[in-house]
């Protein structure tokens, strides 16, 4: 059996596919697979993510491969996929996921708390940024695009001291960097961080038997935890959300931050419910959240994004 699987061009999401496909292999001695590169809306529209009024401007194209059958199945990084997809769409399996922390990389070795005051750090995320900001208030935040090496390079010379970005790219493609690991309670990571998702057609049930042999159900339990917080709360680019589900036993716990724009206030809550029922989770904790005020902080993000888009 041939299988044609669909992912964006990019060092890392081939550097994913083909971990995926090693993996299968595993199971499927006999199958081929071959990978179609899909460039989408994210490759090419150069401005900061949070700035693109657009859900899934990773995968779009490459999802609507799937459905028009060009493709079987796509590999995405989890936290690129909408909550949603097409009615004809699953994500038909989630394999072991990787570390989910953020990590620091400096052009001269220095840890985020020992960087020099008024150093330039590079990310393209707002969660990323505010955090940054909450845990030296000294330094400069800016915007930063390209994929992980080209960010690397842009500390020697381009206007950056430091960049932050996920372990779990660092990790898969390999990359010989120093780097300082920032904790989860400090850094709480995005919905779905260091996750893949592998999407297939709803009614092909023979590819998402074969795609669910290498599903890790913990992984799979976390990420529905942590997604369905995310869809209660209408969280995104332009509302930043850290959210980290992980499992124990019968048990799982569900912990969030959430940010003001300045920084100054902030939102946590932490429940444990059963593992099985993560969703429930992820709601009960959206609740909760919303109790606490969190859509003031949503609406008070987004008033601030759509400043940034008209200067």
């Amino acid at each position: 059996m041939k299988y044609v699987v669909g992912a964006r061009g990019s060092k890392l999401s081939i550097a994913q596919t083909n971990w995926v496909i090693a993996e299968l292999k595993k199971f499927n001695i006999d199958s081929e697979y071959q990978i179609k590169p899909i460039i989408t809306k994210g490759d090419t529209d150069p401005r900061p993510l949070f700035t693109i009024e657009q859900k899934g401007i990773f995968e779009k194209e490459i999802d609507k491969a799937v459905a028009d059958k060009e493709i079987d199945f796509a590999v995405h990084s989890l936290k690129d996929v909408p909550s949603k997809l097409a009615d004809n769409l699953v994500i038909a399996s989630i394999p072991k996921r990787e570390k989910v922390n953020d990590v620091f990389i400096s052009s001269d070795g220095s840890s985020l708390d020992k960087i020099k005051s008024g150093s330039v750090i590079g990310t393209s995320s707002l969660r990323r940024a505010v955090q940054i900001s909450r845990q030296r208030s000294d330094v400069t935040v800016k915007p930063i695009r390209g994929n992980i090496e080209t960010r690397i390079t842009k500390i020697f010379g381009e206007n950056y001291d430091a960049i932050v970005l996920a372990q779990a790219g660092i990790s898969r493609l390999g990359v010989n960097v120093n780097f300082t690991i920032l904790s989860t309670t400090d850094f709480s990571p995005s919905p779905g961080q260091g996750a893949i998702a592998i999407v297939a057609r709803a009614d092909d049930h023979q590819t998402i038997e074969m795609l669910k042999k290498i599903e890790d159900t913990d992984s799979r339990l976390e990420i529905e935890a942590e997604r369905a917080l995310s869809d209660f709360i209408d969280s995104g680019c332009r509302f930043p959300l850290g959210a980290y589900a992980q499992s124990n036993d019968n048990t799982m716990t569900l912990t969030v931050h959430a940010f003001s724009v300045d920084g100054k206030k902030s939102l946590q809550v932490s429940r444990s419910g059963d593992k099985n029922n993560p969703k429930l989770l992820g709601k009960q904790v959206g609740e909760e959240l919303r109790s606490k005020g969190i859509n003031d902080l949503a609406l008070n993000w987004r008033q601030k994004v759509d400043e940034w888009n008209k200067t």
